[in-house]
């Protein structure tokens, strides 16, 4: 059965972060992942997971000014030494939280992006995160939600993940922005599984909670199961309502 981590960035919003986690345990999910944990000193973050028996999966490297439009700096022209400290602030949580892996959003083309300077990134982040068995990931992210974002095509991701080469990189596989930006949902899941690390999920129409609609979830889901894939499935999707109102897709889904 697929194993299902709350996004406390975008579930439970219509409680303080904090208690989101609570929220989230009292609703049955027994893992979370959220953007950035770093307005929070860290021993905060940690006695609400160990409150309620939470796993952390999944969080982002800081991806610069965020309310100044910044979107990463993995492939920023010039930010290489923000970066580096980025990561290093990244590990820092994700070692105290036993979180095992972490996004390194690449950054948007207006900033100044470039093919090598995001390879080097990745390979430094690859490097210093390997000791403490940290995984990098990326993701594309289709251009209608973030107009300008450096990757948005899975076979490009592909091909980064193959050139940097560590053991560590993988794919964070967010099958709505893969259903939005190139579709082929299925074939992507079997065609990626191999480098796939985390999949993401949300309703492609509105990106509320996964359903069967433009996406059968429901197949979805099983594909990925019968893919042998043993990971997290990260519930980024928008609730439509209270969140707790909309989670009864788990059981209409089978899931």
């Amino acid at each position: 059965m697929p194993k299902f981590a709350a996004n406390l960035s975008m579930m439970f919003t219509e409680h303080a972060f904090l208690d989101r986690f609570d929220q989230a345990a009292k609703h049955g999910f027994k893992a979370v992942e959220f953007l950035f944990p770093y307005d929070f000193e860290v021993m905060v973050i940690k006695e609400r997971l160990t409150r309620n028996n939470l796993e952390l999966v999944l969080f982002n490297i800081s991806p610069g000014d965020w309310d100044g439009g910044a979107r990463g700096l993995a492939a920023v022209k010039g930010e290489e030494a923000a970066f580096q400290t980025a990561t290093l602030q990244a590990l820092d949580y994700a070692m105290a939280l036993d979180c095992p892996r972490l996004h390194a959003m690449a950054g948007l083309n207006t900033f100044g992006t470039a093919r090598d300077i995001y390879l080097a990134n990745l390979k430094y982040a690859c490097a210093v995160a390997a000791p403490h068995g940290i995984e990098i990931l990326i993701e594309p992210i289709n251009s209608e939600d973030m107009p300008g974002y450096f990757l948005t095509h899975t076979s490009d991701a592909k091909a980064i993940i193959e050139t940097v080469g560590a053991p560590n990189i993988g794919l964070q596989f967010d099958l709505y922005h893969r259903h939005k930006m190139e579709g082929d949902v299925g074939a992507a899941i079997a065609s990626y599984s191999a480098i796939t690390r985390h999949y993401q999920c949300a309703a492609p129409r509105d990106r509320g909670e996964p359903d069967r609609q433009d996406l059968d979830y429901q197949a979805v889901f099983e594909q990925i199961e019968g893919s042998g894939f043993s990971g997290w499935i990260g519930c980024e999707y928008r609730p439509r309502a209270r969140t707790e109102d909309g989670l009864a897709w788990r059981s209409e889904l089978l899931v």
